[in-house]
């Protein structure tokens, strides 16, 4: 019987046996016994399903890997230690020097920073691109040796939607996959499977978490991809470290997962801890609920700031005058997330004038928990950009990022009444 998503956020990937925890316990230990060399063989040559070093899986971060696979209706996911993690290894699993990749230039600064100076410096070359650009500036920027593209969603800290649809449908023709994040909506609130995405990555320490208690990213592949098409040896030939085992050919619709794991994982070790795994699905129990209370507040918010004469300007995608409001009625028809970007009046002084007078909102690095928060994106995680590539990237000196909470809209926005009169 197959459930629907707010009941897989509880009861997916963890089915406990008679007599077994109602809860997933955490199973904290580095390795696994086993009565023969064969069956511990076995394991270390991909012919038997089972663990035997955590760095490559464990119970506990098995059974969220399945909940988040089911979340995004993939066929496999992957935890790492952090969202980085995730974003490098999705790339680099299909990614060598002498390659390319496109990607939106309107993503996470910490993304940005990773295609545009760590890869190039492994000889993986970027093209970036306008999120809004033509279906003819798009194709433009493919190269012989392009191997994805790479979108989030909606993005970290701009707020633009992704034409996910559009960047499927050009990858797809140069042959190559699309990479999406989709950190803020969550699949509570998008599924890009659905329009066309080949991989879905997330820092889980956003709203999957949702406390701030733990630091983490996931992968997870739709298994819709045909790796056979010349562009990547390393799922279609040999892999010697497996005695010659051919990805596509030994694990089929969930080669590019496995290849993630027991080669990519096995060699870079940025897993999951179980411990940060079990806090990480305690927040998954709750994500639709709180989903919920993130966009009603969130909306609730924006609308206040596009009444206020201290506010220049409100971007939230859900709100009817957003540039973007037509393509989320298309990929978020049921809310966005909690963030809102907005500038003050008074420039990048009239920002920072307000976000200190807040007091129930926190000045604070993270985004997309529980707690409202507020960060200054041009002085803090955006600030290695230069003018022009804070432009690109959507980034103006009095763009203030707000997460919205999940406490009492009332107190909320008494809040920000306050901080305005500073400015």
């Amino acid at each position: 019987m197959g459930y629907r998503i707010d009941t897989n956020c509880i009861h997916a990937g963890y089915e406990p046996k008679n007599g077994e925890p109602r809860v997933l316990p955490i199973v904290q230990s580095t390795t696994y016994k086993y009565d023969t060399a064969k069956a511990m063989g076995d394991l270390f040559d991909l012919k038997a399903n089972g663990f035997f070093y955590t760095r490559i899986s464990n119970p506990t971060v098995d059974a969220v890997e399945k909940k988040i696979a089911v979340l995004e209706g993939g066929v496999g996911a992957m935890l790492t230690s952090s969202g980085q993690a995730a974003s490098f290894i999705s790339v680099c699993n299909i990614c060598h020097s002498g390659d390319h990749i496109i990607s939106s230039a309107s993503i996470y600064g910490g993304t940005f920073n990773l295609f545009n100076k760590t890869l190039r410096e492994m000889g993986i070359d970027c093209t970036f691109v306008s999120p809004d650009c033509t279906e003819e500036e798009l194709n433009a920027a493919f190269k012989e040796n392009t191997r994805c593209v790479f979108a989030e969603t909606l993005s970290n800290p701009s707020l633009v939607v992704a034409d996910i649809e559009k960047f499927a449908k050009a990858a797809h023709a140069h042959g190559v996959p699309l990479i999406v994040d989709n950190t803020f909506p969550t699949p509570i609130n998008c599924r890009p499977f659905k329009f066309g995405a080949d991989i879905v990555t997330h820092s889980t320490t956003k709203y999957m978490d949702g406390h701030a208690v733990q630091v983490g990213g996931a992968i997870v592949d739709s298994g819709n991809f045909n790796w056979e098409n010349g562009k990547f040896p390393g799922l279609t030939e040999p892999d010697e470290s497996y005695h010659g085992l051919v990805y596509t050919k030994a694990f089929g619709r969930a080669a590019y997962i496995t290849k993630a794991r027991v080669h990519m994982m096995r060699d870079i070790g940025a897993q999951a801890s179980p411990t940060n795994a079990f806090l990480l699905n305690l927040g998954l129990e709750t994500l639709a609920l709180r989903m919920e209370r993130h966009c009603s507040n969130a909306i609730a918010v924006a609308r206040y700031l596009e009444k206020s004469d201290k506010v220049e300007w409100v971007d939230y995608p859900d709100l009817e005058s957003s540039k973007y409001h037509a393509l989320t009625k298309k990929y978020m028809p049921h809310g966005t997330s909690g963030v809102i970007s907005f500038g003050t009046k008074g420039g990048r002084s009239g920002a920072i004038r307000f976000i200190e007078g807040l007091h129930l909102a926190s000045i604070v690095t993270h985004v997309a928990d529980l707690r409202t928060c507020v960060l200054h994106p041009a002085s803090t995680t955006h600030r290695q950009l230069d003018d022009k590539q804070l432009a690109a990237a959507g980034i103006s000196p009095n763009m203030i990022r707000l997460s919205v909470g999940i406490e009492n809209i009332n107190d909320i926005l008494d809040d920000i009444e306050n901080a305005l009169a500073r400015v």
